[in-house]
């Protein structure tokens, strides 16, 4: 953890500790230790759920307020402020008009509030079926996910519910919510009040990780100067990761649809329609500009399967379909060739400055908002043979950062052209730098 924070921080990084289930009593002395460890450390904040912390010895560091705390009213707000928290993580089920009232009446405390991902079917923290049924409490990071299972829905006298077509709920993911997505809100939540936005993550994948921050991260350029660069080898959508479907949920109002009865797993990107299926062998009809690659996951409703080789419209896949599928949508789940490319790389620009002084030289990467790196060292003055090969050849070794998170944004030689040789140069470099 120490090294995390060290690397985050390097790239001016908060980096903040979840330490919010509930506690038994015999818990709280082991999670004090804990929250004095990670202080040490240089953690930013610790994210708590379990107020009774609070009276305990806590080292002098940021408190966030989980969204397990259901945090919805302005009052229940105002008495965590009073607290001592500097931030609340907002309940996911919140209208843009709620998160606004809550801004207006206590200003001076932050507001954090989802944007992606996946949706419990309760309020935040709030959701006791888990602990019911299986002895597993969401509160202490054990839900059993019941809301994620197939349900027969039936009336009060047992009687068989029927969906819009007249076809009995059987079976359906009616609790299953789809994953949030409020990307094309953020202007919204920020002037409502919203002050950081929180991408839901649990167990998601590196590859989920890198898609969607760098998806949030190009929508948020519009809002916000980030003075980091970044580069990507690929376009970030959120539809090649892990996702249920789309939903602002609440933010605007009781939306339909919220939850995908078909499925409670990654549905994917729409591609295209099935116009036949025998087996192993599917006969599709493909979006314009979509190709399929061996390897892809491919999904019809709850029915997974893989790509194992395609000849035209014809795709063969790994496993026999039962029964027979005609004209149904097909998703892609697994894009193999857009998780082959998913690299992004995060650079600080750094300004160089190389001089002369009276008995050596003396060189500065002054960081982009931030601390200024320097040294100084004596070396003697040798007019250069080639000038203008002398002044590049400072500016080229000065601004080799590759292995560094720095990149020169510019370089300044305030110095007559004299000869230093290459390796002295680095060296220099590798003394600031590294």
């Amino acid at each position: 953890m120490a090294e995390v924070v060290n690397y985050a921080h390097t790239f001016g990084v908060q980096v903040l500790v979840t330490l919010n289930t509930l506690l038994h009593d015999d818990e709280y002395a082991q999670a004090v230790v804990l929250a004095h460890a990670l202080y040490e450390i240089g953690v930013d904040a610790l994210i708590i759920q379990d107020l009774h912390l609070l009276d305990f010895d806590l080292p002098p560091i940021r408190l966030h307020a989980s969204t397990q705390c259901d945090n919805r009213t302005p009052e229940h707000v105002a008495h965590l402020r009073d607290l001592g928290f500097k931030r609340v993580v907002l309940a996911r089920e919140l209208s843009i008009e709620e998160i606004r009232t809550i801004h207006e009446a206590v200003p001076d405390i932050e507001l954090e509030a989802f944007v992606h991902g996946a949706l419990c079917v309760s309020y935040s923290g709030r959701c006791y079926i888990s602990e019911v049924l299986a002895n597993r409490s969401a509160n202490r990071g054990a839900c059993a996910q019941f809301c994620r299972m197939a349900y027969d829905v039936l009336d009060a006298n047992y009687n068989e519910v029927l969906d819009e077509k007249g076809e009995p709920i059987h079976q359906r993911y009616v609790l299953s919510l789809q994953d949030l997505d409020r990307s094309a809100y953020l202007k919204e939540l920020i002037d409502a009040g919203v002050t950081t936005f929180k991408i839901e993550g649990r167990l998601k994948d590196a590859e989920y990780v890198t898609n969607i921050t760098a998806y949030y991260r190009e929508k948020l350029s519009a809002f916000s100067h980030q003075p980091s660069v970044i580069s990507r080898s690929f376009t970030p959508n959120p539809e090649k990761t892990f996702h249920r479907g789309a939903t602002d949920y609440f933010l605007h109002g009781r939306t339909r649809p919220m939850a995908n009865w078909s499925t409670p797993k990654s549905t994917g990107e729409y591609i295209g329609e099935v116009l036949e299926a025998h087996g192993n062998t599917l006969r599709v009809r493909l979006e314009p500009g979509v190709t399929l690659h061996n390897g892809d996951g491919l999904t019809i409703g709850s029915e997974g399967f893989s790509v194992n080789g395609v000849e035209g419209n014809i795709v063969k896949i790994n496993k026999a379909l039962e029964g027979r599928y005609n004209v149904i949508p097909l998703y892609r789940n697994n894009d193999v060739e857009f998780t082959k490319s998913l690299h992004s790389e995060r650079r600080i620009p750094v300004d160089i400055l190389f001089r002369e002084t009276e008995d050596g030289f003396e060189l500065s990467y002054q960081i982009v908002n931030g601390k200024c790196l320097n040294g100084k060292w004596i070396f003697a003055h040798e007019p250069a043979k080639n000038e203008a090969k002398a002044m590049e050849t400072i500016r080229t070794q000065l601004s080799k950062l590759g292995d560094t998170p720095y990149i020169a944004r510019d370089v300044r030689v305030e110095s007559k052209p004299y000869f230093i040789p290459i390796s002295i140069l680095n060296e220099w470099r590798r003394q600031i730098v590294l």
